[in-house]
């Protein structure tokens, strides 16, 4: 996969790109006060290959002038048959503020529509107001089952 959006460019994830990607994803959640957790919640940023590949998820990079600015990813979950979650949507603050988040999140909603899930589920915190402000204005629905310590809401969107 690869796309762009203004000076942006989204694509699939590389094996190179692994501490630049764990190093936005820290960033992010230093800038909130969430704490990184690399044995727990951000196991996954760690082994992308099992977590996302081998599993029909996609882990995706968002680039700017050859720098790796962003992060998004999704995977299939047990919580329905046809089911994915939103994970690793993180932008630095020199990205945000572009459009560039809803762009990806559509190209996220395209991609799994493409490969027939019907539901999409994302965990947030509130101290991420930007996020969730993206998700409920494009259409996910609160719902109930966080899964993951740092997060306080969880969202479902069901798709055609």
């Amino acid at each position: 996969m690869k796309t762009h959006y203004r000076d942006f460019v989204i694509r699939s994830w590389e094996e190179g790109d692994l501490a630049f990607a764990a190093d936005v994803i820290h960033s992010v959640l230093t800038e909130y006060g969430l704490p990184w957790e690399p044995t727990e919640a951000d196991k996954d940023v760690l082994q992308i290959e099992e977590c996302y590949l081998a599993v029909a998820g996609e882990f995706w990079v968002v680039e700017q002038e050859g720098q790796v600015v962003g992060t998004a990813a999704y995977y299939p979950i047990k919580r329905a048959s046809d089911a994915v979650e939103i994970r690793k949507m993180y932008l630095l603050p020199s990205a945000r503020r572009k459009g560039l988040g809803k762009f990806l999140l559509k190209e996220l909603e395209s991609a799994i529509a493409s490969r027939g899930f019907q539901q999409i589920w994302i965990e947030t915190a509130s101290v991420l107001k930007q996020a969730v402000q993206l998700y409920e204005s494009s259409g996910y629905q609160p719902a109930s089952g966080v899964e993951t310590a740092r997060c306080d809401r969880v969202y479902v969107k069901h798709i055609s």
